[in-house]
Parts: structure tokens; sequence; C-alpha cells
């Protein structure tokens, strides 16, 4: 069983996975066998049942058909079975490894990836990210969902046929609740919301903004940590992604289509990780965000792993980006597309 250990220091936790040692592992540049990718159409017995799926109409659960498909992760990092059983263990703090880790298999073909499949099939990912989403926030075990994707060896991948992850976690990650806290200090002082505010100026100042279209901005954070590291929000306020309409689906899937193919163009495909903010469940026994309908705005952060993370950044928590923010905005515009 998984387990949570919470640094008293820092007030972070850390997920303690020992059956995660057992993952399959694709050497970089060998795929794997076809015979052996669970994630190709026909191979659906290799993976758990399925939870959800997009399919053709008349296809069977677990059988070929499929456009996107849910599963349990075969190794998670936590287990949907059980209690919390928060305990002290002598001055430390320590909770049962409940959650859930679902796998996303966004394509059945292994030579996709996800910014050259067509718009309504980027659509129909975003639509299981909802969805999952949507089922698991009925959890009351469950505080926050995590939606990521992490693309090449370099961003921490296993495998390469194309997916993202999904884990819902019994706590709210603290880079989260610093962003909220964040969010919720410059309401209380200034009755406006920070994301609208930062998205306002990057509209008008410009050099930082890479797209955009009727719903949503992409560009440049101002403090980027990693080179060409992207941030696509939303025009409309809303802290929750589960509250896309079908229509900002859309509009979302253009936007993250574009932006993907424009750093996989740009620099060569590089090894990214794709992470996706969203506010946590407000169960009725929680009230700690009472502003944050008005305050917080889901979002989505690309980060291209161009360079490592090592001693200085561990160390301090500051990192050093050698690309600034306006010059990669600028050659990510200038960027031609299909």
């Amino acid at each position: 069983m998984p387990e949570l250990r919470k640094d008293p220091f820092l007030g972070r936790w850390v997920v303690y996975a020992p059956e995660r040692k057992q993952r399959p592992q694709e050497f970089p540049m060998i795929p794997l066998p076809k015979n052996l990718n669970a994630f190709l159409s026909g191979q659906e017995s290799l993976t758990p049942p399925e939870i959800f799926a997009v399919r053709s109409p008349g296809s069977t659960p677990n059988k070929p058909g499929w456009r996107v498909r849910v599963v349990p992760n075969r190794f998670p990092a936590l287990r949907i079975e059980g209690d919390l059983n928060p305990e002290a263990v002598g001055f430390f703090d320590k909770l049962n490894g409940i959650g859930a880790h679902e796998v996303i298999i966004e394509t059945p073909d292994s030579e996709q990836q996800l910014e050259r499949l067509p718009v309504d099939h980027v659509v129909d990912i975003l639509r299981a990210y909802r969805q999952r989403t949507l089922d698991l926030m009925r959890d009351s075990r469950f505080r926050y969902i995590l939606i990521f994707k992490n693309y090449g060896p370099m961003a921490g991948a296993s495998l390469g046929h194309a997916h993202s992850q999904l884990i819902a976690l019994p706590i709210t990650p603290l880079v989260v609740k610093h962003k909220l806290q964040a969010s919720q200090k410059y309401y209380e002082e200034k009755e406006r919301c920070l994301f609208e505010d930062m998205l306002r100026h990057e509209q008008k100042e410009g050099s930082r903004m890479v797209y955009e279209n009727n719903g949503f901005a992409v560009f440049c954070p101002y403090a980027s940590r990693f080179p060409f590291e992207l941030c696509i929000i939303p025009k409309r306020q809303s802290p929750d992604f589960h509250s896309c309409s079908d229509h900002e689906l859309h509009s979302l899937a253009e936007a993250l289509r574009t932006c993907l193919q424009r750093l996989s163009i740009g620099l060569h495909q590089p090894n990214y990780n794709l992470i996706l903010h969203t506010a946590p469940i407000r169960h009725a026994r929680r009230n700690y965000w009472s502003t944050i309908e008005a305050d917080f705005r889901w979002h989505i952060e690309i980060l291209p792993r161009l360079t490592g993370v090592a001693g200085f950044e561990f160390g301090t928590g500051i990192f050093i980006n050698t690309t600034l923010p306006e010059e990669a905005a600028e050659f990510l515009r200038n960027v031609r597309i299909n």
C-alpha cells in the first residue's frame, strides 16, 4: 500500500509507492514491440478494464473501435481502495496512500503525438479529462485532481505511446495552495482577479503573447522558469476546468494543438511536461476558499525540458533560465505550422 508522509519544515507531502519500480520502461530510442504495447488498438486485454472511452458507435468496451481510452494505471502512485486513516508517527504525520491514478491513452496509433492529431480528436481527449474529473469529484476522500502529460525521457515519461495521466489526491498540493493564497490575497487587497489583470497586461504589452483565439490566450510567463515555457489561460473567469463547455473545449483544443505544434517544429520536438492546474474540490466540510469563484482561474502550463534542474534549483527553489520570455515568444510566433 502506498503512503504519504508530510515534511514538517515545508508542509509538503511525499508519496511513497514502491510498486512503481516494477513499471515497464522503454529505452528512449527503441519503442516497445507491438505485441508488448498495451496502448495499441487490439491490445486492450493487456490493460485493466477501461473506465471511460470515446468510441465508434456499436463498438464494444475493452475492444478495438476507440479513439481515446481511460484505464487505471497498473502501477499506481496511489490506490483507490481503503480509508485515509490519518495518523501521527511520533512527531510526524502520515496518511494511507489513497487516491486514484489513471492513464488517458490519447490515440490507438503509436506513431501519433498530441500535436499531430486533428482538433476534433484533441477535443475528445479534453472531454475525457473533464468526464473523469467530474466522476472523481464525487469521492469525498479526494481534495485535488491533477491532470498532466510527460513527453520524453527528460520529462519523466516511461512510455512513448501518446498518453496523459490523472492522479486524484487526498490533499491539496503545496504548489496549488501557494497559487490559491496569492490569488486570494490579491483579490482581498484590490477587489480584482490576479489572473484577469495579468492576462490584460500580457494582451496590452504583447511581447510575450504567442497565440490567441476567442476563448484562450497563450503566452510565455514574465518569470518563466524554463526556456519557452507557456501558459494557456481561459478568457472566461472560472476556477474549475470541469466547468468548460463543449465550445470552450474546442477553442482550448485549437490553442493547445497550435502551441504544441510550434514547440515541436521550432524546437525539434522537445521533451515537455504539461500540467493542468484547476481548483481544489470544495466538499461541504472545506471552506478555506470563500472567494475562489472570483479570484482563481484554472490554467495549463507547458514546460519544455531543454535544460536540466540541478543543485542550485533544488537548493534555492530559484530557476536559471537562459532564454528571456520575450525572445521565446517572438520565436514561437514566427514558427510556421501546418
